[in-house]
C-alpha cells in the first residue's frame, strides 16, 4: 500500500516548490550542498519566478499531511528560456523529492501522472534538463525521455507524448 498520495498543487505550495527546486540541483555524492542563495541566480530562479502564470502546473506528493516531493511544468519563450528549453509549445519539467523519500517509487508516480496531465492538456512533448550523473536520469530514460542536446554539463531531454 502506498504511504503517499499525489494531489494538484495550490497557492500554499509555492514555498515547497522552491524547496524542491533547491533539492533538484544535482550535487555529486559526498559533496556539500550549495547555499540556498543560489536560488537567487536568475538562470535558476526563472524556473519558478512569478509562479502561477498561464501554463504553470504542479503536482505534490504527500506523506500524511506533509509534502515530500513535487513535479512541475512551465512554458518558456525565447526571451526567458532556461536549461532544457525546446520551444514555446513544449513544457519544461522540473521535479524533486526530499532525500529520505527517494528510491520508493514516488518520483515515478509523480512523473507518470504529470506526463498524463500534460498530454491531456494538449501538449505533444515535454522537455527537461538533467546532469548525466544524476540517478534520476534512469527514471527519465525508463519513461521515454531521449537526449537531444547538451547545455553546459547537463543533458537536455525530450519525451514525445503518445496519442
Amino acid at each position: 500500500m502506498n504511504h503517499y498520495r499525489i494531489r494538484a498543487s495550490n497557492e500554499t505550495d509555492e514555498k515547497f516548490l522552491w524547496e524542491m527546486l533547491y533539492q533538484a540541483i544535482y550535487v555529486p555524492e559526498g559533496e556539500p550542498r550549495p547555499s540556498k542563495d543560489m536560488l537567487k541566480d536568475p538562470e535558476i530562479s526563472k524556473s519558478l519566478k512569478d509562479w502561477g502564470r498561464k501554463g504553470d502546473a504542479a503536482l505534490i506528493a504527500t506523506s500524511g499531511e506533509s509534502p515530500v516531493g513535487a513535479v512541475w511544468v512551465r512554458l518558456f519563450d525565447e526571451t526567458n528560456k532556461t536549461y532544457g528549453f525546446v520551444d514555446t509549445q513544449t513544457p519544461l519539467l522540473g521535479m524533486a523529492l526530499l532525500p529520505e523519500y527517494r528510491g520508493e517509487g514516488i518520483g515515478t508516480a509523480l512523473l507518470e501522472e504529470m506526463l498524463t496531465l500534460t498530454k491531456e492538456s494538449g501538449f505533444e512533448q515535454v522537455s527537461l534538463s538533467v546532469d548525466p550523473n544524476n540517478r534520476a536520469l534512469r527514471l527519465y530514460e525508463r519513461l521515454g525521455f531521449k537526449k537531444i542536446g547538451i547545455d553546459g554539463t547537463s543533458w537536455d531531454m525530450l519525451v514525445k507524448l503518445k496519442n
